[in-house]
């Protein structure tokens, strides 16, 4: 066994953990391994331990990196349909070969960003599943449309013709015990039932990461987003 699949049965234990504390269906919660700054090769391992779907925060990274790990499955005689979600911040520049190379995208925090990948998503790809990312915290360092703009925004995002709206993300600020960091994850699970109350068919939430996915899960994430507990910590480098 290597150690990526024994990180992955670690989080999925967890995972199964933390939904029956909550009184819910394993099931209804989605792991996706955020493989950012990682080699191809532990994503090989890790479709190996049967994980399907992957996030990459940068572009040319996760566009090169989708077709590293294609090779390397072919290679092995393996190939196997993935599930590539771009997570990170989408500058405007940039939106072609996220909309040409991604399934979904979870951090959509202004029309502008829709409207490109909407326009240049290829007419034969289906089309790209999209969640509206919320600053649920307030911070100035980080992305995401406020909460009070988030019910309009989506609204805006559902009606583009080559996109379909699943949902909200968010990346909280950090905290050390699960009482606080329930709380930004409520507040987005309260947006999100908002958006289903005005009629948008939204199914997804995606929050809670590697250190607080238990209070996600608590407060209604159907996705989350694992990077460290399944490759280990990230190396530390920019990359375009």
């Amino acid at each position: 066994m290597t150690p990526i699949f024994a990180n992955l049965q670690a989080v999925g234990a967890r995972l199964d953990g933390a939904a029956r504390a909550a009184g819910r269906p394993p099931e209804s919660i989605r792991l996706l391994a955020v493989s950012k700054t990682k080699p191809a090769e532990d994503v090989v391992a890790a479709v190996a331990a049967g994980q399907t779907a992957f996030g990459e925060n940068y572009v040319q990274e996760g566009c090169a990196k989708i077709g590293q790990v294609a090779d390397l499955l072919a290679a092995q005689g393996t190939p196997t349909a993935l599930e590539w979600h771009f997570i990170g911040p989408l500058q405007s520049n940039k939106t072609r070969p996220v909309a040409e190379n991604f399934a979904w995208v979870h951090a959509i925090d202004r029309l502008k960003i829709a409207q490109r990948l909407s326009d240049q998503r290829p007419a034969e790809l289906p089309p790209l599943q999209v969640c509206v990312e919320v600053n649920v915290s307030g911070e100035a360092s980080k992305s995401g449309c406020a909460p009070e703009e988030a019910l309009a925004l989506c609204q805006a995002v559902a009606a583009l013709p080559r996109l379909q709206l699943r949902g909200l993300m968010a990346i909280p600020a950090p905290a050390e015990d699960e009482a606080a960091q329930r709380l930004p994850f409520r507040r987005l699970k309260a947006l999100f039932d908002q958006l289903q109350q005005a009629g948008l068919p939204v199914d997804t939430l995606s929050m809670g990461m590697s250190h607080d996915l238990e209070a996600a899960v608590a407060e209604g994430a159907t996705l989350v987003r694992i990077g460290t507990a399944i490759f280990g910590p990230r190396i530390k480098k920019e990359i375009p």
